[in-house]
C-alpha cells in the first residue's frame, strides 16, 4: 500500500487514465455486441413472423431496434466522451506536472488524424442507420401493406416511426462527421 508521500497528482491522474480507458474498452466490446445481438433478434422475428404469417410481429423489430439503438447510442456516446475527456483535461494536466511538451497520451490525437477517418465514420453511420432506422422502418412499411393492419396496430407503429425518427436524428448528430 502507499503511503501518503507516494501519492501525487500525477499517480493519480494516471490511475484516473488506466480505469477510464478500462471502461472506454468494456464500452467498445459492449456497444459492438449490441449491434450482432440486434441483427441476430431481428433476424429471428422475421423467422417467425415469416413462418407463422402473422404480420403483426414485425412490429417487434422496431421495438427491439430501440432499445438496443438507445443503448447502443449511449455507449457510443460514452466511448467518445471518454477520448474526449483524456484529449481535452486528462493529457493537458498531465503534460503542464510532467513539463511535457506536446501531447500526452498521443494515440488519443493521431489515431483521429487518420486521413480515412471521415469515410470509415459516414460508413459506420450509414451501418447505424440502416441497422436501428431502415430495418425497422422497412418492417413497419411491411406491416402496413399486410392484412394484419388494425387501427390499434396503425397507433403503435406511428409511435415507433417517431421514435425512430427521433433515434435516426440522435444517431446523425453524435456522428461527428
Amino acid at each position: 500500500m502507499a503511503t501518503i508521500e507516494e501519492i501525487t497528482e500525477s499517480r493519480l491522474l494516471l490511475a484516473e487514465y488506466d480505469r477510464i480507458k478500462e471502461e472506454q474498452k468494456t464500452r467498445i466490446g459492449f456497444r459492438d455486441n449490441l449491434l450482432y445481438f440486434t441483427l441476430a433478434a431481428s433476424t429471428a422475428v422475421l423467422a417467425i413472423t415469416v413462418q407463422s404469417r402473422q404480420a403483426q410481429l414485425l412490429l417487434a423489430v422496431p421495438a427491439i431496434c430501440l432499445v438496443l439503438g438507445w443503448t447502443y447510442l449511449v455507449n457510443d456516446e460514452k466511448i467518445s466522451a471518454v477520448g474526449c475527456y483524456i484529449r481535452d483535461q486528462l493529457g493537458p494536466r498531465l503534460a503542464t506536472l510532467s513539463g511535457t511538451h506536446g501531447a500526452v497520451f498521443g494515440w488519443e490525437f493521431y489515431h483521429r488524424d487518420d486521413a480515412s477517418r471521415t469515410t470509415r465514420k459516414r460508413l459506420q453511420t450509414a451501418v447505424d442507420l440502416f441497422t436501428y432506422l431502415a430495418l425497422p422502418m422497412i418492417c413497419v412499411i411491411a406491416f402496413w401493406c399486410s392484412p394484419a393492419v388494425r387501427p390499434l396496430l396503425v397507433i403503435v407503429s406511428l409511435a415507433q416511426t417517431l421514435a425512430l425518427a427521433v433515434l435516426g436524428w440522435q444517431f446523425l448528430r453524435y456522428a461527428e462527421l
